[in-house]
């Protein structure tokens, strides 16, 4: 007991989508398909990277990383969101719920640098991309991102969402422990929290968008210089549906964390998050890769190795 006789709060009640009952058995269909096909797509993609010497390029060893990284913070989250319309509600400890937030955190902002960093390497060099991207630089710049990841947002986002005070109210009508409803939560003064968390999410998620999306406006500008109809359109269709992958990345997390305080909803929040870790692993794959010839060549030889030796 505190010196006010409240209780500290040693556990979270995570209540997802529990008002909305009729759709429990529905929601749990759709989340449990989406996840299947984000651990086979993901993981699918892992393994075929691993096995084709076509593919032992710098383009695919990110990519690697990233469906690494994607099927990572999907495990993360979507057992528990399956749980939600399962069991009514999930309970989780104090530490389980830091642990959770810190490893999403990690997962999340890593992806953010890995796209940033190939994307600039591919506009500096693009002639040279395969020979200035040796080995060496390409897990340097992975352990970076990681590092990154760790430091940027993980550490300091965890240590101060974690360190207030939680007392009495403990229920969250969310997925996760996240950093808006645990700031609701709070039994203290966040606003130093707040302005710190604030600040330096909308720098780092600004940063990182124009970190991205500037190497792809200068490709588009060099796109319209090409001559050929057929090479431009081919050239076009691949920058399209990266920079789709990468307006859902960040559309989503603009919507959810820079939005002003008197505009949010916990029942919005939901959508997009689900969106967010469940949807966007799961499109990942197909957006990256699975459109890519070397892909699918990739995959034709695998497979003709996998009935070769059933028939024999």
């Amino acid at each position: 007991m505190t010196e006010n006789n409240l209780t500290t709060v040693t556990e979270f009640i995570l209540m997802g989508f529990t008002d909305y009952h009729m759709l429990e058995i529905p929601l749990f269909l759709m989340f449990l398909i989406f996840y299947i096909i984000t651990l086979l797509g993901n993981a699918g993609m892992i393994i075929l990277i691993q096995v084709d010497v076509q593919l032992h390029t710098p383009l695919y060893f990110f990519l690697s990383h990233l469906s690494l990284l994607d099927a990572c913070y999907a495990s993360l989250i979507t057992p528990q969101i399956l749980a939600t319309p399962a069991i009514g509600k999930v309970v989780i400890s104090f530490g389980r719920c830091a642990t959770q937030f810190f490893f999403f955190t990690i997962c999340a902002d890593t992806e953010c640098f890995l796209l940033a960093y190939d994307r600039c390497v591919t506009i500096s060099n693009p002639l040279l991309y395969t020979v200035a991207m040796n080995p060496r630089i390409c897990w340097s710049l992975v352990v970076e991102a990681y590092v990154c990841g760790m430091m940027s947002g993980a550490i300091l986002s965890t240590t101060c969402i974690f360190t207030l005070s939680f007392c009495d109210h403990n229920q969250i009508n969310f997925f996760f422990c996240d950093l808006l409803p645990l700031l609701k939560l709070a039994c203290c003064d966040t606003t130093n929290t707040e302005i710190v968390i604030v600040f330096f999410g909308n720098f780092v998620i600004l940063a990182k968008a124009l970190v991205i999306l500037i190497p792809y406006l200068l490709i588009i500008k060099c796109i319209l210089k090409v001559k050929s109809p057929g090479g431009k359109a081919k050239t076009f269709s691949t920058c399209a549906s990266h920079l789709t992958a990468v307006a859902l990345f960040f559309v989503t997390l603009i919507f959810m964390y820079l939005r002003s305080g008197s505009g949010k909803s916990l029942e919005e929040d939901n959508v997009v998050f689900v969106f967010y870790t469940v949807v966007i692993p799961t499109l990942n794959p197909l957006i990256y890769s699975l459109r890519k010839k070397d892909v699918k060549a990739a995959f034709g030889k695998v497979t003709g190795r996998l009935q070769v030796s059933q028939s024999v």
